[in-house]
């Protein structure tokens, strides 16, 4: 039982070093073949450091608007922009009429039009909602509801490049129990919202229905274009997944101080 303890303990910490800027430590052997299990939870534990970040800033008097840019960015920097560059390499790779050529595209590491197009739009979503409903709840939901995509679309789709740098996460990811396991992380985020919200109502119900559905929706919609998925595809669900949660969040929040 110690052993299998210190183990998954050992895949939590490989997967941090994978998910975020926090480096691997001296003469550690990284092993990240299972770190997909705990993506929801990373997520979960990036909202909670940018929450912790929004306090500071509104301590010191920073403006919304200028809060939320520096969210953002350190949002993008503590992920090293792994799944930002997904999403726009997806993006380039999507904007491609013959399918045939779609993922030499996407393997190509310039930026094209497209690209940049999708990652402004991402950002700018990020940033619009912030500065509209800021951080809180909202933050901490669609980091972990993103990455709860792309476990889905690890466990479910096909991967079309069995060499490329993201297939060892469909050969390391357990099926039910991986994506179980992030959803239950999840669940008691949502339940603590409710919570702590009361005024809300529904509000667990609604979001937590909302976060689902975003995940389930761009896991399946990227399979759809492309045939399968990529390590790049990876990132664009967890990037646009976010994105759309936060969208809708602040929408969620506006309605209820409207009412």
């Amino acid at each position: 039982m110690v052993v299998k303890i210190l183990k998954e303990l050992k895949s939590f910490w490989d997967a941090v070093t994978f998910y975020t800027i926090i480096p691997i430590p001296l003469g550690w052997q990284g092993n990240f073949l299972r770190v997909a299990q705990w993506a929801s939870w990373i997520g979960l534990g990036i909202g909670g450091l940018l929450i912790a970040l929004d306090v500071l800033l509104q301590a010191l008097g920073v403006p919304n608007l200028t809060r939320a840019v520096w969210i953002v960015f350190a949002w993008v920097g503590i992920t090293r922009g792994l799944h930002l560059d997904g999403a726009m390499d997806t993006a380039d790779g999507l904007a491609v009429t013959d399918p045939q050529r779609r993922l030499l595209v996407m393997q190509d590491s310039q930026t094209g039009a497209y690209g940049a197009i999708a990652a402004i739009v991402i950002l700018g979503m990020k940033v619009a909602a912030l500065s509209e409903q800021g951080a809180g709840w909202g933050l901490i939901l669609a980091a972990g509801w993103g990455r709860w995509g792309q476990v889905l679309a690890i466990a479910f789709y096909p991967y079309l490049k069995p060499t490329g740098k993201g297939a060892f996460h469909k050969l390391g990811l357990k099926y039910p129990q991986d994506v179980l396991w992030g959803l239950w992380g999840l669940l008691i985020v949502q339940i603590a919202y409710g919570f702590f919200n009361p005024l809300s109502g529904w509000g667990a119900m609604i979001t937590g229905a909302m976060g689902l559905a975003i995940a389930v929706a761009s896991s399946y919609l990227f399979y759809r274009r492309l045939g399968g998925h990529t390590g790049d595809s990876y990132g664009a669900v967890v990037e646009w997944s976010e994105a759309i949660f936060l969208s809708g969040f602040a929408t969620w929040v506006h309605w209820l101080n409207l009412h």
